[in-house]
């Protein structure tokens, strides 16, 4: 197939949707599809055979769009409409492949040229607009009705996980098709010279987080529950991967406060080549997530592992963990610090744990499992593609295999 992706992020960067995006252009590579790819004006550019990149214009002031709901996006957002709807004139396309909010694009451009979309729904986005910003509370109706409205008018949609799976049924998708994240930790090649054990010379037990620190992955439970652990057991260390310098730096002083400065370490972003040997160094991994119901991507790496993972009892986890393959705690800081406890002075458990958790990852989250996920969602839509042709437009030169980068214009050449 021809498809036209649509990913609103910085691509390529080292974070969850990029990662995921990257994902599906290697499994859309494999099989066979061409894709022209639009995305940000930031990012680094990868290669796949039968891939041609295209990317926004820098809209005036955005400089390093973050994750979540901002103006910033919404400006790259605007920015990306027109370019996608002057590929769409210029070129031949089967399928939209619309990532998280560009199905609004996409929505419009299906009524503009006839050409169904796919709905790569990575969270509700009704909900994240509402967390993030309270005043969106009074426009939840309003929200709410406009992700319906993409989830209907979607030929498919492919939520990451169960809960988001079943808001795209209630919502009346026509089909819908999970693609679950995987363990990176045979995907991303590994280099083994890092490792935080020997950087802050822990000697006693080590509990390791990794990932963004904003307010929804819960590292104000976590620091609690660490306090707690450590005015009654014995010495432990708590290692914190990934972070923007101010959220490290207020976190940094929350440990000082709490008096465990000494014993959590911040040890800032690192590249996902060293996720094996971080995940490797640790006791128990841990996810203390308290918002949001869509799955962390490290977690399937984390269940790789063979390592033990401590998490909320929340559906973010429940819905790839239970009480045989994780020690899931309430998301309240004795409960938390319990879990602790009893993962540190049972070494068993802990092995047992990791065990079980590592052959469901093997079983179920490999890169062999999303493959088929994949070309099951593409296969399905055969019926739906209509082939229009938009201006004429061909793909001979990403039939070659070549790779292409355009960051000034969204026409590409006619190989």
């Amino acid at each position: 197939m021809n498809v036209l992706l649509l990913a609103p992020q910085p691509f390529y960067t080292e974070r969850g949707t990029p990662i995921a995006v990257n994902l599906l252009l290697r499994a859309l590579s494999e099989r066979g599809d061409r894709v022209d790819l639009l995305t940000y004006h930031e990012g680094t550019d990868v290669a796949h055979p039968n891939l041609r990149i295209f990317r926004i214009r820098k809209p005036f002031g955005v400089n390093r769009v973050q994750p979540g709901f901002s103006l910033q996006k919404v400006l790259c957002d605007l920015a990306m409409f027109p370019m996608a709807a002057e590929l769409m004139r210029s070129q031949r396309y089967d399928v939209i492949h619309a990532v998280e909010e560009s199905v609004f694009i996409a929505m419009r451009l299906r009524r503009r040229f006839g050409v169904p979309y796919i709905y790569d729904m990575d969270s509700s986005l009704a909900r994240q607009m509402i967390d993030k910003t309270p005043l969106f509370a009074l426009l939840g109706p309003i929200l709410r009705g406009s992700e319906r409205g993409a989830i209907r008018a979607a030929a498919a949609v492919s939520p990451m996980c169960d809960a988001m799976a079943e808001l795209a049924r209630t919502s009346g998708a026509t089909r819908v098709v999970t693609l679950r994240d995987v363990s990176l930790l045979n995907i991303i090649p590994q280099d083994p010279g890092y490792d935080p054990r020997r950087e802050f010379e822990i000697k006693s037990p080590c509990l390791v987080y990794l990932g963004n620190l904003e307010t929804y992955q819960g590292i104000d439970l976590l620091l609690q529950s660490f306090a707690i652990l450590s005015r009654g057991s014995p010495p432990a260390g708590l290692v914190i991967i990934g972070g923007a310098p101010h959220h490290i730096a207020h976190y940094r002083e929350e440990a000082a406060a709490a008096g465990i400065g000494d014993r959590v370490h911040f040890a800032g972003p690192k590249p996902l080549s060293a996720m094996r040997s971080i995940v490797e160094s640790a006791d128990v991994l841990v996810s203390p997530r308290i918002h949001g119901d869509n799955t962390p991507m490290k977690i399937y790496s984390y269940m790789d592992s063979g390592k033990p993972i401590l998490a909320t009892r929340r559906l973010t986890h429940t819905q790839v963990l239970d009480d045989q393959s994780a020690m899931l705690a309430e998301p309240e800081p004795a409960a938390f610090a319990q879990a602790m406890m009893k993962l540190i002075a049972d070494p068993a458990l802990r092995q047992r744990l990791g065990a079980r958790a590592k052959a469901i990852a093997v079983e179920k989250y490999s890169y062999a499992a999303y493959k088929r996920a994949v070309d099951s969602l593409y296969v399905g839509l055969q019926g739906n593609v209509q082939g229009v042709s938009h201006g004429g437009g061909t793909r001979s030169g990403a039939a070659s295999g070549a790779v292409g980068t355009r960051r000034r214009s969204a026409t590409p050449p006619r190989d």
